[in-house]
């Protein structure tokens, strides 16, 4: 079917306009007809031009995806029929791309097929922790729910996500603009002072020959510099994503940082118990759960924990002791879900963790910000003022020499 514009006058003489899916404009203008719209005109919608390149494929905003299940979860709610809601979803949608997506799972819905297979095409919007909640939704009659509680949990992830880029971003600002202004002292700022310097005629004082010869080298070879710089980054990146052992050494090396270490375990914990609490509470099998939380752990060593959970588990054990042997959660955390499998609560438990790590993460982004902060500083002063030093002491000396 075509998408078609069509525009005409109702029964008031009050001018109409629309798109509409049809096979001809024939069954369009006779569909209009019996609605009592007269002076049809129509016309079949141009066909946006696209460029499909993988490099340049977009993917949905996971913002977008929120406010969609938000309403999603509400239209439901209100007794709306899955096709409508998607209909109605799809029609206000801004984002070109996840409009085509809405489109597509509607069609595919209309066709016969249920909403999560229907999602399941789509990856690049919804993840497989999306499409299991909505499986066990449907199979449970409690669509609505359970979009509700992926709606929340999504809010409560973003927000996680914007609490480390907010730790990440600042340092990673500052040490930018640091190398940018160090790269240029010693490109064009040092070459000044080693001009006035070479007409001394005397030895220069160690330091301000060292920076000299840096910046002499710098100068020589920054072409070289940044091709290895790329070559390197290039491939630890591939490398990163190729082998097993970088990733998980690099894995395993960001989880002991001194500093930073501390804030991604917390945010591991609060994400693998969030995660975990909502999926059991929405009815997905434990199993299917812990497969699905470690494939969106995002660090290999977390991983490798929570499918050695997973394998314990489908051996008749609990969840407690293979935790507790890898190390990387809190003994706190193993002994609550602990009580949480003892009881018959364990989502509630894992819940209550969460929201006891998401205020955890606050507190340690805060304290991560108010440390880093004078360390940068005392850290750019130093290089900055070993430079400014090193390019005065020859002055100084002169200035004895003339005494």
């Amino acid at each position: 079917m075509d998408i078609y514009k069509w525009q005409g006058k109702d029964r008031q003489g009050k001018k109409v306009k629309g798109e509409t899916k049809a096979l001809s404009e024939s069954v369009i203008t006779l569909s209009l007809r019996k609605k009592g719209i007269t002076n049809v005109k129509v016309r079949k919608k141009p066909k946006d031009i696209e460029i499909n390149l993988p490099f340049l494929k977009a993917k949905v905003p996971e913002k977008d995806v929120v406010i969609f299940t938000r309403q999603f979860s509400t239209m439901i709610n209100a007794g709306l029929p899955i096709i409508q809601c998607l209909e109605i979803q799809s029609s206000q949608q801004e984002n070109k791309e996840f409009r085509k997506v809405l489109t597509a799972i509607k069609e595919s819905v209309e066709t016969g097929e249920t909403l999560a297979d229907a999602l399941r095409k789509h990856p690049t919007a919804f993840d497989s922790l999306y499409c299991n909640m909505v499986e066990a939704g449907e199979t449970g009659g409690a669509l609505d729910v359970i979009l509700g509680r992926l709606a929340f949990f999504m809010e409560k992830n973003m927000r996680l996500k914007k609490q480390v880029k907010g730790a990440l971003v600042y340092p990673a600002s500052v040490l930018t603009v640091a190398v940018i202004v160090i790269a240029i002292m010693m490109i064009f700022v040092i070459p000044s002072f080693q001009k006035m310097f070479s007409g001394f005629g005397a030895e220069l004082p160690l330091l301000t020959q060292i920076i000299v010869n840096i910046s002499a080298f710098m100068r020589n070879n920054i072409i070289f510099i940044l091709a290895a710089l790329f070559i390197i980054s290039f491939s630890l990146k591939k490398a990163y994503r190729k082998s097993d052992k970088v990733h998980h050494f690099f894995d395993n090396m960001f989880l002991k940082m001194p500093i930073f270490g501390m804030l991604l375990r917390k945010v591991a914990v609060a994400k693998f118990t969030r995660t975990l609490g909502t999926m059991i509470s929405s009815g997905v099998p434990i199993l299917t759960s812990l497969d699905i939380v470690a494939r969106t752990a995002g660090n290999v060593v977390i991983e490798k924990a929570i499918l050695a959970t997973r394998e314990s588990i489908s051996q008749g054990k609990t969840i407690a002791e293979p935790l507790m042997e890898s190390g990387i959660f809190p003994s706190m955390v193993v002994q609550m879900i602990a009580v949480g499998e003892t009881t018959g609560a364990l989502d509630q438990m894992l819940n209550k963790i969460a929201d006891f790590y998401d205020d955890e993460v606050d507190t340690a982004v805060s304290a991560i910000t108010s440390l880093i902060e004078p360390l940068l500083m005392v850290f750019l002063g130093g290089i900055l003022g070993t430079m400014i030093v090193g390019m005065y002491l020859p002055i100084f000396k002169m200035g004895e020499v003339v005494h």
